[in-house]
């Protein structure tokens, strides 16, 4: 079997922490139960561009369990965690190829890796297997039935060539599924970013001044974790609606270069390019710790800022310093890459539980609905969305009331009113 990860002998601490996170999937643990009895993905390939964790790590187990012969590479190269990746080759035979820190051209080798399997369908985490296909293997990309996505990066990348025309395959945006976004982008993002902050720099978060840049539902979840440790929080945003609902949040809410003069932390959510940009590094604060929690490493601006650097030096895992002309020194954390999973463990499992729920099911939707849906990007239908929700309440054993027949009636007519 074909694979290219850091080292086999690590499977067995890879194994402990599968199975820990294992604990807190019950609806993907659910969903898979009754897969590996029925098996709807048999003679089915599928090729995964995902975060190599132990979380991911169930997914694959349960897509393979599905019947579905898999591959796997990383969409970060500083997200995969090379005993998962080990347990994964050993323990379930499953090609990985991923290697913590790897470089550029080992990451576009995976990437290729995988689309060598020739995959029915693509898994993508930032659209960049689908990019890939679409860069220089058009062939293959007229073949494949469908793809998933996993953020709103890589949904934003998708709609572009939707609108185009030029994506060649139907696209479920498993992003846009709430019981993803919401819950994943708010609740995993702010807690994993937090922690990676803290896993890198061991700083006091208590009365900082805390910047956000985003108020989207990564920011907002960041934004709610921040207070709640006791930062002074500032949001900046390009959205008027989202800056106001900021504001009415209880935040401040400025420009980039007004927040940065007295900023102890940046974080960036963003998934646009440049949001922390020479402007603002003219004005910072010295000794600023910059960080981003968005998809790529483009929303910190570093070629503007060792530009203007003197002097640069490895502090500590994860963080580097950069000695400005001007005196100042900030700090810059993971590379400028996804500081929750460069430098922690990214989003909780029960949180991934959700999210991955949804990556299962939208590979059943596609292979039932593929045929009809035209190439463009699609949401999957609520009621499967209800249903996840339905299935986690009830691995957390919360009960809700539900409707009587004469209120489904009164909701569904228009007769009834003001008497």
């Amino acid at each position: 079997m074909k694979c290219d990860i850091k080292d086999t002998s690590l499977a067995q601490k890879g194994m402990v922490k599968i199975e820990w996170a294992e604990r807190d999937m019950p609806v993907l643990s659910g969903i898979a139960s009754n897969f590996k009895k029925t098996k709807p993905f048999k003679n089915i390939t599928i090729g995964a561009c995902l975060h190599v964790t132990a979380e991911t790590a169930n997914l694959m187990i349960a897509l393979k369990n599905g019947g579905a012969k898999v591959g796997l590479c990383a969409s970060n190269p500083l997200s995969t965690q090379d005993d998962v990746a080990a347990a994964l080759v050993k323990n379930f035979q499953i090609p990985v190829f991923a290697k913590k820190g790897e470089n550029q051209k080992e990451y576009f080798a995976h990437l290729h890796s995988v689309l060598d399997m020739k995959p029915n369908i693509t898994m993508d985490d930032g659209a960049d297997l689908v990019s890939e296909l679409h860069s220089g293997r058009l062939n293959q990309a007229k073949k494949i039935l469908g793809g998933t996505e996993e953020t709103t990066t890589g949904v934003s990348r998708l709609k572009s060539m939707a609108q185009e025309g030029t994506l060649l395959f139907p696209v479920i945006a498993v992003n846009d599924s709430m019981t993803k976004h919401f819950f994943d982008n708010r609740y995993g993002t702010g807690q994993s970013t937090m922690d990676g902050i803290i896993r890198a720099t061991n700083k006091l978060i208590a009365g900082s001044v805390f910047v956000i840049a985003g108020y989207g539902w990564c920011g907002k979840g960041l934004a709610m974790r921040a207070r709640g440790m006791g930062a002074n929080v500032i949001i900046t945003e390009i959205d008027p609606v989202k800056a106001i609902e900021a504001l009415m949040d209880g935040f401040r809410v400025m420009p980039m270069t007004q927040a940065a003069k007295e900023a102890d932390f940046i974080c960036t959510v963003t998934g646009n390019i440049n949001v922390v940009g020479l402007e603002a590094f003219k004005v910072i604060k010295d000794g600023c710790v910059i960080s981003n929690s968005g998809h790529f490493d483009v929303e910190i601006d570093l070629v503007a800022l060792r530009k203007i650097t003197k002097k640069r030096k490895v502090l500590r895992d994860f963080v580097e310093s950069y000695k400005l002309k001007n005196g100042k020194t900030i700090f810059v954390l993971a590379g400028g890459r996804l500081v929750n999973l460069g430098s922690a463990e990214g989003h909780p499992a029960s949180v991934m539980d959700m999210s991955f729920a949804n990556q299962i099911l939208a590979v059943e939707f596609i292979l039932r609905n593929g045929k009809k849906l035209s190439n463009s990007v699609h949401v999957l239908p609520e009621i499967l969305d209800r249903k996840i929700a339905t299935l986690k309440l009830r691995s957390l054993g919360t009960k809700i009331d539900t409707l009587s027949e004469r209120q489904k009636k009164y909701m569904a007519g228009w007769r009834e009113g003001t008497r």
